[in-house]
């Protein structure tokens, strides 16, 4: 079988409390670890998407509309919808399997997360990703 979700690749998520969100894949797992003997992926994510910006804002109020919200976590395969974007977004330094031991490293993960997300959405590359599946 041709593995098609690979690190890069866009995709939404199906179930549970971020059903619907749209995330990219930062490491996956084909054969499963020795705690989660199925095929899973670590991904990273938008909670928040930012809100549509127009010309008249102003540049504190464009600042705020342009926030991102993010979440990392662990997903099995079959709770993943791939989708033919790929977003080349730098996270394999930032979020790794041991930043979700704990509750802080989780959070400073996603803070980074949050910065570099926040700043490919600046630039106006991957629009797709940025917003939201039904609005």
């Amino acid at each position: 079988m041709v593995k098609f979700l690979k690190p890069g690749k866009a995709v939404i998520v199906l179930q549970g409390r971020y059903a619907g969100r749209k995330a990219v894949i930062i490491r996956n797992f084909d054969d499963g670890t020795r705690d989660r003997a199925y095929g899973h992926c670590l991904v990273a994510g938008i909670k928040k998407y930012p809100s549509k910006v127009i010309k008249k804002d102003s540049a504190k109020k464009t600042a705020k509309k342009s926030r991102v919200k993010t979440f990392v976590k662990v997903v099995n395969y079959r709770h993943l919808m791939p989708t033919r974007y790929t977003l080349d977004v730098d996270l394999k330094d930032v979020v790794t399997p041991d930043c979700l031991q704990s509750k802080d490293k989780k959070v400073t993960a996603a803070k980074e997360t949050k910065k570099r997300l926040e700043e490919r959405f600046k630039t106006g590359k991957n629009r797709w990703f940025f917003t939201k599946l039904r609005f």
